[in-house]
């Protein structure tokens, strides 16, 4: 072991990093709503990416993107095999041939009215496991570190 790294940077990263506690719980997380969400053949990232689309009006790529905290690429990649399975459609705006917009389709949103219920009994699950379904000063922060300055 080199004296210019000692092994207690290695614990203080441990203990104090906090991307590495918030990526670890984000793996945990993902996989427990994949497991539960498994047999309705929908991904974590996938239901949250359907019920972004859940409104009024269909939502461009940029608001969809923006929502989630990703990329237009990425998203774009994303919705191909929900599109593939007839859950969502993406079309051209009406006024702007250059905005896509996404909607659900009726299969999209009775795969969402099938997974909801799931949805809410694994996050009664987690409410169990951390004490409490009171999380507001989590949440919070996690907003103001996802689109903070």
């Amino acid at each position: 072991m080199r004296a210019d790294l000692p092994l207690s940077v290695t614990h203080e990263v441990r203990d104090r990093c906090l991307c590495l506690h918030v990526q670890r719980a984000a793996r945990a997380l993902a996989r427990r709503f994949d497991d539960a969400l498994r047999p309705l053949d929908l991904s974590h990232g996938q239901y949250s990416l359907l019920m972004s689309l859940n409104r009024p009006e269909p939502p461009t790529i940029g608001d969809v993107a923006y929502i989630l905290a990703m990329d237009r690429t990425t998203l774009t990649a994303n919705l191909k095999p929900l599109e593939r399975r007839s859950l969502i459609i993406v079309s051209r705006d009406p006024d702007d041939k250059r905005t896509r917009r996404i909607a659900l389709t009726d299969a999209g949103c009775d795969l969402l009215v099938r997974a909801v219920p799931i949805w809410r009994a694994t996050h009664d699950e987690i409410d169990r496991l951390t004490g409490g379904d009171d999380d507001t000063a989590l949440k919070t922060d996690l907003v103001a570190l996802s689109f903070g300055a």
